[in-house]
């Protein structure tokens, strides 16, 4: 597959890996504001007890975590892009922004951010343009939205992820429909908050890892094949020569049968929000 990208490079094939690999450029390289970083406690691996409780992650490069503001709640105050950085916790890029009266925050990059843009947010309405932040009900319909809250001042939890966005398709009383990447139509209460306009580094998806060094360092341990185990170590496991399911029928790790068994919860809260289901 070939990749044709500014935004991609590809490096010259001098081994095996190098010849698949591409990493993105990133344009701008700047140091994170100290007062908005955090540590991170590493919830992967092996617990206290040396049992391995979150299967294939482990180790990786050490991170420190940005104070990424999802709620945005410091409402009519101008604020201005001071950089866009590199975030190794997230996909998308995050912007460091400062306020009118200097105080700074880091916030989702969105598509099309340019250091000196200025944005603003607001429980009334706001000029529609990519980064401005207000409630649904305020948007015309065809608007393009992410970091969309569930609850009223909750923070944004829906399309967050490199290049998502959801569509503003309807409006109905205190709802309103979101139409999802996966075409999937929810309902969201029409008094969240949204951020206009689509996450950006879409390109995000057209990486290739290219070996398995790259994802060592980023936490990922190899995958070892459950067929491949003994009885007490997967439900696959067992059998002899090349079985494919040790056991009668296939299960899930934790063992649950598989096949044909629906994983969403029965009766889940949200099956009345969502209107229409994705596609499969």
């Amino acid at each position: 597959m070939k990749i044709k990208n500014k935004l991609i490079k590809r490096y010259r094939p001098t081994t095996a890996s190098r010849r698949l690999a591409s990493v993105l450029r990133i344009r701008q390289k700047t140091k994170p504001k100290k007062s908005l970083l955090g540590s991170i406690t590493k919830r992967s691996g092996r617990d206290s007890f040396g049992r391995v409780s979150v299967r294939h992650r482990g180790a990786g490069n050490k991170r420190l975590y940005r104070q990424v503001d999802f709620k945005q709640t410091r409402f009519d105050l101008m604020a201005s892009i001071e950089a866009i950085e590199y975030d190794p916790n997230r996909n998308s890029r995050i912007l460091l922004i400062k306020y009118k009266d200097g105080k700074f925050s880091y916030i989702l990059a969105y598509k099309g951010a340019e250091v000196g843009h200025e944005i603003i947010s607001s429980k009334d309405r706001v000029a529609i343009k990519s980064g401005n932040r207000t409630r649904l009900k305020n948007m015309p319909l065809g608007t393009e939205v992410h970091n969309v809250e569930l609850q009223p001042g909750a923070g944004g939890k829906l399309f967050r992820a490199a290049g998502a966005y959801g569509i503003l398709e309807a409006k109905e009383e205190k709802y309103v429909n979101l139409k999802t990447p996966a075409k999937e139509t929810r309902m969201v209460l029409a008094d969240c908050f949204a951020s206009i306009g689509a996450v950006g580094n879409a390109e995000y998806s057209l990486i290739r890892i290219g070996s398995a060094g790259r994802n060592r360092h980023r936490g990922i341990r190899p995958t070892v094949r459950g067929v491949a185990m003994s009885p007490n170590a997967h439900p696959h496991g067992g059998g002899e020569g090349k079985s494919p399911i040790g056991m009668k029928s296939s299960k899930t790790f934790t063992g649950k049968i598989a096949r044909g068994v629906k994983t969403r919860k029965k009766h889940k809260y949200s099956d009345k929000l969502i209107i229409k289901r994705r596609k499969r």
